[in-house]
């Protein structure tokens, strides 16, 4: 059987260990603290990149460059007649211009060979949840063309809930207002945010205080999975360095809905640098986003 190669890239924060069992390979977007560049070869440690941030770095990031993603496509595209490149969200990065231009270019000197980048208008472990429902059709033995049509004809139902510890990295991102950073954080107001179907970040609503912030999550969740809370589907939760806030999101799924299949990671440095520490995010396919 012909399997296409699957590519993505660090915006998806899969594990690691993820990638590497499943054969994925992995275009990086680098990512600036402290003077220093770092990236998939050489990352820093999640924790540590979160206590610098706490302790006032501000990090910046940069989308994949299109030299790398052309040498990567023409080093693959010898041991590989097919590609899927699953990337992260045009509405918030120029990474997805760059590896489309770079797949066609890498097509056009080899026309006997095929490269699909698909525009997930998705972030964090909502692009890496893609990345799984691909993987899972590649196993099932559907085409390149199947796997792809489906990303892209379904992208809408991968739906992400999110909420944030601290509104000043949303204001430095210019999500939030500074006014709107300077009282939420006096009152101690969360705010609840989604990614919508252009693959922005939306402001949703807000809350006051971190545990009903969390539980707001699950309660959008209840509102928008629809149906699907029968498909026996595996629930995909990020976090900033707050793994026991995770745990308790991921406990309210299980009470709620009967779901025990999660996969838990960090929110990498790519988002973080923009969402910061304390983020929590919340994944799942539903009825919409």
């Amino acid at each position: 059987m012909n399997r296409f190669k699957l590519v993505t890239d660090t915006s998806a924060d899969l594990p690691r260990d993820y990638l590497e069992q499943n054969d994925i390979t992995v275009l990086s977007l680098a990512y600036i603290i402290d003077g220093e560049t770092y990236g998939w070869e050489n990352p820093m440690d999640d924790h540590e990149f979160y206590s610098k941030m706490r302790k006032g770095s501000m990090p910046t990031t940069s989308q994949v460059n299109m030299g790398d993603a052309t040498e990567l496509f023409e080093e693959l595209i010898k041991e590989n007649d097919e590609i899927l490149c699953v990337s992260f969200s045009s509405g918030l990065s120029g990474t997805y211009n760059s590896v489309a231009v770079a797949a066609q270019n890498v097509c056009e000197a080899h026309p006997q060979k095929k490269i699909r980048v698909v525009d997930t208008k998705a972030a964090s472990l909502g692009q890496g949840l893609m990345v799984d429902y691909a993987l899972k059709m590649r196993n099932e033995g559907k085409s390149l063309d199947e796997t792809a049509d489906f990303l892209e004809q379904n992208y809408n139902h991968f739906v992400h809930v999110f909420t944030v510890d601290d509104l000043n990295h949303l204001y430095r991102g210019g999500r939030v207002s500074r006014a709107t950073a300077f009282v939420g954080t006096l009152a101690n107001i969360k705010p609840i945010l989604h990614v919508d179907d252009q693959g922005h970040l939306i402001n949703i609503g807000k809350v006051r205080g971190r545990k009903k912030s969390l539980i707001e999550l699950v309660n959008l969740m209840e509102k928008k999975i629809g149906d699907h809370v029968k498909d026996n589907q595996r629930i995909f939760i990020s976090h900033g360095d707050s793994a026991e806030d995770a745990q308790f999101v991921a406990e309210e799924v299980k009470k709620r809905f009967g779901i025990d299949s999660f996969l838990i990671n960090y929110v990498g440095p790519t988002i973080g640098a923009h969402s910061g520490p304390g983020t929590i995010a919340l994944f799942f396919y539903g009825d919409e986003r």
